[in-house]
């Protein structure tokens, strides 16, 4: 399951993160040779970047990736860290649960009214509906963490358990 989550949501990210890149080279391109960039270039990678940063949100959270702040973990005992450990967890598939059902139901609303992007009227909903099964996707990994239990940590990753 590990392995299609990675092969899936790494696909998914390193596609529109490729896509960002070759949309701006042309835009560039364009406006440096022919002093026209590409109509829409800013909202395709506004878009774009929706689908980088919650396609790689479950692939980080999985691997304990996420920015933390753990200058006072080496002097807290074992215990505390574990527990400490358990409830950031707990509380992040938490959010990220209600969250995704705030995205999918706010998805719901703009497939209703047809909400679009102000200038290439790109429809919004299938985004906002991608946004909420990314986020719950990600609910569910930190969820499953906590039957997989604290993994140690090597040198330079963080403070071993």
């Amino acid at each position: 399951m590990n392995k299609l989550l990675d092969l899936l949501c790494g696909l998914l990210s390193g596609i529109a993160l490729f896509a960002i890149m070759a949309l701006t080279f042309f835009d560039v391109l364009g406006r440096k040779f022919a002093s026209n960039s590409i109509p829409g270039s800013l909202e395709m990678t506004e878009l774009l970047m929706v689908v980088v940063i919650f396609g790689a949100l479950p692939l980080v959270s999985r691997r304990g990736e996420h920015v933390e702040f753990d200058s006072l973990d080496p002097y807290l005992p074992p215990w505390v860290r574990r527990a400490q450990w358990l409830v950031v967890n707990l509380l992040c598939g938490a959010v990220l649960l209600g969250l995704a059902w705030l995205m999918w139901r706010t998805g719901g609303q703009f497939s209703e009214t047809g909400e679009t992007t102000a200038q290439l009227q790109i429809r919004k909903a299938p985004f906002i509906y991608g946004m909420g099964v990314l986020c719950g996707l990600t609910g569910l990994v930190h969820l499953a963490l906590l039957r997989q239990g604290p993994q140690q940590r090597g040198e330079g990753e963080g403070t071993a358990l």
